[in-house]
Order: C-alpha cells, then structure tokens, then sequence
C-alpha cells in the first residue's frame, strides 16, 4: 500500500481505504478500481492524496460497490442506524405512555430529544434522505413511520425556510400525526395483507382518534390538527371529514405530503418498498390535485435533488447515474449509463426502476 498524490493517480488504481471528505462524507470505497471520472470526484472534494494498493498485494474478493452498499458500510450509517433504533424505542415508550395516561401534560423537550439528536448528527438534508433510505427494511406503520415522517417534515420545513421554532413544531406534527392508531388493534394495523372494507374504516378512525387524544392538551394547535386532517386532500377526496384546500391546517399538508412519500418508500409486511422516482411520477400525476401546490412542488423538487449522483437501474436492466434534473417532469431525469446520456423525459417507454 502506498500514498500517491491525487495529481499522479492513473485509471486501474485501486483504492486501499475508503475515502472519506473533510465532513465525513463517503467519497470512494476501498477496493475501488479508479476511473477519470473517479479521480475526477476527488478532486472536486480537494482530496490530495490517497493510499493506493501496490500490484504485489493479493486481490481481494469483489465487494458490492453499489451507492447504497456503500452507505451502509460507512461508519455514518452504521451510527445513525443505531440512533435510530434508540429513537424508536423512545417513540414507541412516549407515545404509549400518552395513550395510556390520557390527558396527562406531555413533555414536548422529552419527545424531541432523540429526533432531534438524529438531525444534529445528520444536519445534511442529502445526507439524511440517503440514511433513510436505507432503512427502509424497517417494518413499523406506526413507531419508525412516526419518527420517519417527523425527520421528512424537518427537512421539508428547511426546504420551506421555516424559522426555528416553527420548523420544531412541524416535527412534532410529524412525530405525533399516527398517535390515533395506536387506538386500533395491532392485528389491524400490522395486517400482512390487503385489509378488507370493514378493516380500512376502522383504520381510518385514527384521525378522529389521535385528535381526541391529543385535543385537551397544552400543545401547538398545529399538532393536534395535523393528526386530525394529514389524510385530508385540497380536492375533497380525504377524511375524516371531507375538507378542502383553504379548510385544511397549513402543517397538516405538508404532514400530508410527507406521511404518503414514508409510507409508499418504506417497506411494509406484504410489499417491498417503491423506488423514490416511482413515487415521484406519482406525486406529479396526481399531486396538484390532491396537494397544496406550493408545498408539493418544493417538496418533489428537494427530494429530486437529493437524489442527483446516485446510482439507478433502469427498467431496461441498463445501470447509471442521474446527472441533471428535469423540472418539467422531476421523476424524468437525465441519467448517464457508461458512455450514454439518456433523457427520460424523451423516452417514454424508460424509467428508473431502483437506487442502487
């Protein structure tokens, strides 16, 4: 193993260590054969020089060199995974002592401490949204969806310039929006299959619910009418109570907006998560009706962003990198696969399948 300048590094090189920015960001994995474009990267993020192996040392076998094998491998996520199982655990032992004491004063600093030690540790909006998701083998409705639409709402509300204490409540919103489910039988809401119409009207009482047990404490108005509306649509088509746009709490959509991009990424017991690009299709093909527009085109926008230099596949099996956004059609971006740049807003037959 021996250390060579960034300036002297050639193609066929391999790295000897994974290569980490000056903010602990994963840049190149270790046993990376480098490419001009690899080298390339290092000199954008003023690496100098890295620890190459030597041709005498014996290779080793092939590693996943996927984005996301990457970032599960780095110690950053290895440390928020951990934090983030606390954090569940705390969710979980809050929210059920509210609902088994109702009525009884909630410590609000109690409820944001572990929330809020995930964002500081993770204060890089990319950088969460590349945590989450990979965790999203993560099976809970209820405890890590809560704590997952709590961190969405804190970036959404960044991306929204809310102020600081404004930007807590809308946290809040999200960590405290499903309280009302943990009102309904578990064998309900962790049903490993389609449920049936009678089922889904009792899960829709969760609204009602989380509202009536939130409705007499001290607490923002914020909160309690985000449990109570975030499955209301601005088109009417929600509920509980059918309401529209101006009729629906301003926290309350962008929980909204943020519960159905959790709930559509994240596993669940009967369906493997959908790709974000997939969701985003979704979002643009129905989005303006159902959502505020002010809040659904930030929202579409920042998660695009987030997503620009990953890894994909296509449907076509073809693998590559999204490169440039298209902001008249967000799921549709440019994506470069080897020497190729396609534009899948040109082609209609192609799509990103996956983030790998």
């Amino acid at each position: 193993m021996s250390k060579v300048l960034t300036q002297n590094l050639l193609p066929g090189m391999i790295t000897a260590e994974d290569i980490y920015s000056y903010t602990n960001q994963l840049i190149l994995p270790k046993n990376l054969v480098l490419t001009d474009k690899a080298i390339t990267k290092l000199e954008l993020y003023s690496v100098l020089s890295i620890r190459i192996k030597d041709e005498s040392e014996p290779a080793e076998p092939p590693e996943d060199n996927t984005y996301s094998a990457k970032i599960k491998s780095s110690p950053e996520f290895i440390k928020f995974s951990k934090d983030f199982e606390n954090s569940v655990d705390q969710v979980r032992n809050s929210l059920n002592d509210l609902v088994m004491r109702k009525n009884v004063a909630i410590n609000i600093d109690n409820l944001m401490t572990e929330t809020l030690t995930l964002l500081k540790n993770n204060p890089n909006c990319i950088h969460i949204f590349d945590m989450l998701h990979n965790m999203r083998h993560y099976d809970d409705p209820t405890y890590s969806h809560s704590l997952n639409v709590a961190i969405i709402c804190y970036a959404f509300g960044k991306w929204l310039k809310f102020p600081g204490e404004e930007l807590n409540t809308l946290m809040l919103c999200g960590l405290l929006h499903d309280i009302g489910k943990l009102a309904i039988s578990n064998t309900i809401i962790s049903k490993p299959a389609k449920l049936t119409e009678a089922e889904y009207q009792i899960v829709k009482t969760h609204a009602l619910e989380g509202y009536n047990l939130l409705k007499d404490l001290s607490i923002n108005e914020h909160i309690k009418n985000s449990a109570l509306m975030h499955h209301e649509r601005c088109d009417g088509t929600g509920y509980p109570e059918g309401v529209k746009a101006d009729q629906i709490d301003e926290y309350a959509k962008i929980v909204a907006i943020a519960d159905v991009y959790d709930a559509m990424t994240s596993a669940r017991i009967y369906r493997g998560p959908l790709c974000p690009f997939q969701v985003i299709e979704i979002f643009e093909n129905e989005g303006l009706q159902k959502y505020d527009s002010k809040y659904i085109l930030t929202f579409l926008e920042g998660i695009v962003n987030t997503y620009v230099k990953n890894r994909i596949r296509l449907n076509n099996g073809l693998e590559g990198d999204v490169v440039l956004i298209n902001k008249r059609h967000l799921a549709r971006p440019m994506v470069q696969c080897g020497s190729q740049y396609i534009d899948l807003a040109l082609e209609p037959n192609l799509h990103i399948e996956a983030i790998i």
